[in-house]
């Protein structure tokens, strides 16, 4: 894992600590970069996916569990209790 990924998992997970739901992608990219965070969304979507992978959160679209690699559209991402 590179700086860079480890960097957007550990913004990812930190955020999920903060709140009781989910987040967006983009409030990760935010944090990591507030002015080029569009730039960003492709690598926090990947951390998302490896993150999903460990088992450590969940990839949703309208509160449903999907797979990252499938999805289509707008994701949130919550913290596997």
């Amino acid at each position: 894992m590179t700086d860079g990924a480890g960097r957007a998992e550990r913004t990812i997970l930190d955020l999920l600590d903060a709140r009781t739901g989910t987040i967006c992608p983009s409030d990760a990219a935010r944090r990591l970069d507030p002015e080029g965070w569009r730039d960003r969304m492709d690598e926090v979507r990947a951390a998302a996916g490896r993150l999903a992978a460990a088992g450590e959160v969940e990839i949703t679209q309208r509160g449903e569990v999907i797979d990252l690699d499938t999805a289509k559209g707008p994701i949130r991402i919550r913290k596997v209790w």
